[in-house]
């Protein structure tokens, strides 16, 4: 199921933690400070500060003074660290633009994120079953640089049906990883009833 924005808002109340949450869960290198914070995430400075002393109070942020500021971070420590980590991640992939040019093509039968998408170590990055080309996909990848690195692998049909009827070892561990992202699958049948096998 995909997480969608308006389930993150209500599963965590406020707007402004949403954009909290994303921005130090998907640069866990990163420390900001608050007056960095509301330019980067337009919102108000008091409602950042109160989110801010939310979150450093449960652990998940860690703030330490640096010349004469106040840098927050968050605690790749914290106990629930690489499950928001991953809801988050999920989030953000599903709805980049890449996802969104691929989701458009005619001929796709499934999408799966993987790897550097969800935040996961796998074979490959982006899986993809159905009619398109690989200068195609290699076009739209050369639009986002931050995706020049992503592996992937392009299945036509009845390749990946067949491979799915052998159990290609490849194959059932993508699709069997709770980690990968689904976002696109025609194919749900045929693969259900070819893992129950």
């Amino acid at each position: 199921m995909l997480v969608s924005s308006v389930i993150l808002k209500a599963l965590f109340s406020s707007q402004t933690r949403v954009k909290l949450l994303s921005t130090f869960l998907l640069h866990p290198e990163e420390e900001y400070f608050i007056r960095e914070l509301t330019r980067l995430l337009h919102e108000q400075i008091n409602s950042i500060r109160r989110e801010l002393e939310n979150l450093r109070r449960i652990g998940l942020v860690r703030a330490r003074h640096r010349n004469r500021k106040k840098y927050y971070h968050i605690d790749p420590d914290f106990p629930l660290f690489h499950e928001l980590q991953g809801i988050f991640t999920k989030e953000i992939q599903a709805e980049s633009p890449i996802v969104a040019s691929l989701k458009k093509l005619s001929g796709i039968k499934l999408i799966l994120l993987a790897g550097t998408f969800v935040g996961s170590e796998s074979k490959v990055d982006l899986f993809i079953v159905g009619d398109l080309k690989k200068e195609m996909l290699e076009a739209l990848l050369l639009q986002d640089p931050s995706l020049k690195n992503v592996k992937y692998s392009i299945f036509s049909e009845g390749d990946f049906l067949y491979r799915l009827s052998l159990k290609d070892r490849f194959v059932t561990e993508i699709l069997s990883d709770p980690r990968h992202l689904l976002i696109t699958n025609a194919l749900q049948k045929q693969i259900e009833e070819a893992l129950k096998k």
